[in-house]
């Protein structure tokens, strides 16, 4: 089972390549100011939409950023290099997200390359660069780090499946394949809670 986790502990990031925490110091109509970031990675996310069955295809993977924040603030509090999380208090199953395929942009390529690799290792389709919409691509968490992410649309067919996904396991992916009818797809993004991000309720708010 993909909630299957043990042994939850909070470690120093003293070495990433996926984050860099920086400060900027800049001065603003004659005010000195500050402001903590961190660097990371743009990125592409895809919706899929599979016209063989009328159904739009997400994927549903554990996202420790998404877990950690689950925890209660009186908890958190207390929480610093070394903490032990308790896993009976805080199941794993919190960390579970559902959210469009998607990817970070490292490699020098196109963004629709880099969009049609994620969707052959996350979902297991085959389809051609030519076949990817772009949609529109827009800053995120602009609080904090501000990166680009560019949205894209799909149309694949259940001719185009060539594997199950599931992600690269050479990069410790382990990812579920969800498929939603639109019915369903619209009955989610309308809850008023739910652990997906916004621009994947919104993208596919759009679609259907």
């Amino acid at each position: 089972m993909m909630d299957d986790i043990t042994g939850v502990h909070v470690g120093p990031c003293s070495n990433s390549d996926y984050v860099k925490p920086l400060r900027i110091h800049y001065t603003q109509k004659g005010q000195s100011k500050t402001w903590d970031i961190v660097r990371v990675h743009n990125s592409v996310s895809i919706v899929i939409y599979n016209i063989s069955r009328n159904v739009l295809v997400f994927v549903r993977q554990f996202r420790p950023a998404a877990y950690f924040n689950g925890i209660a603030k009186q908890d958190l509090a207390n929480v610093d290099v070394g903490s032990v999380v308790d896993t009976d208090k805080y199941p794993p199953r919190g960390g579970m997200t559902l959210e469009l395929c998607a990817g970070i942009v490292d490699k020098d390529t196109s963004l629709e390359d880099i969009a049609r690799v994620e969707v052959l290792e996350e979902c297991g389709y085959v389809v051609p660069i030519s076949s990817l919409k772009h949609i529109v691509t827009f800053r995120s968490g602009m609080g904090v780090c501000g990166d680009r992410q560019s949205l894209f649309y799909v149309e694949v067919t259940d001719a185009m499946k060539q594997s199950t996904g599931g992600g690269n396991a050479d990069e410790g992916e382990l990812i579920e394949v969800v498929e939603m009818t639109v019915s369903e797809t619209r009955e989610y993004i309308q809850r008023k809670d739910v652990s997906s991000t916004e621009i994947g309720r919104a993208s596919c708010r759009e679609r259907v």
